[in-house]
């Protein structure tokens, strides 16, 4: 897992299979991440399933209620199978146009 930081987006790559322990782990240092927005880059996995996405619905509901954005970036998964509930996007342009989309809502107040 390497974590890296772009102005108040911190961006997390998973690099092994297990997203499960990923989530543990995001969720165990999220005190480090609670005041970014969090990008979860998942290109470098060869498969990520629905089940797979859906252990993050969790952690980005809190973070979304906190008003921070939480953008998932896989082009391995059926995009029109994930839930609305969730952000998931094939690429880091795209994420980082959803989280300035997401800025610029917060900031007008929608």
């Amino acid at each position: 897992m390497i974590f890296d930081k772009d102005g108040n987006t911190s961006i997390i790559t998973q690099e092994k299979v297990s997203i499960i322990e990923l989530v543990k782990k995001i969720d165990v240092l999220y005190e480090r991440f609670r005041n970014d927005n969090i990008m979860v880059c998942l290109t470098t996995l060869d498969k990520v399933t629905l089940p797979h996405i859906v252990e993050f619905l969790q952690l980005s509901n809190k973070h979304r209620r906190a008003k921070h954005s939480f953008v998932i970036v896989t082009d391995k998964t059926n995009l029109d199978e994930t839930p609305d509930e969730i952000v998931v996007v094939p690429t880091m342009q795209e994420a980082y146009d959803i989280i300035e989309m997401e800025e610029i809502e917060r900031d007008l107040g929608f």
